[in-house]
């Protein structure tokens, strides 16, 4: 998984889905869980496909966002 947003991340996969598959990400990272209704929104063969979020639970919106402001953060730092 890579470029995460609020709005979708690409997911890196030899054999994606084809677009417009519906799908259920889930991400994991420490003790934090994020889990959204998906949809695929392109496809590249042998590289990975680019996900639109749907559906997100409010807990998961909440470790999206923390994550998010954590990478800014960092972003800062090295720039700084």
């Amino acid at each position: 998984m890579s470029e995460l947003s609020l709005h979708g991340c690409y997911l890196d996969m030899m054999n994606p889905f084809p677009k417009g598959t519906l799908v259920l990400v889930r991400i994991s990272a420490g003790n934090a869980l994020f889990a959204a209704k998906s949809k695929i929104i392109y496809s590249q063969p042998n590289m990975g496909a680019g996900v639109v979020f749907l559906q997100i639970e409010p807990q998961s919106q909440t470790s999206l966002e923390h994550w998010l402001d954590g990478a800014e953060k960092d972003n800062q730092r090295q720039v700084g």
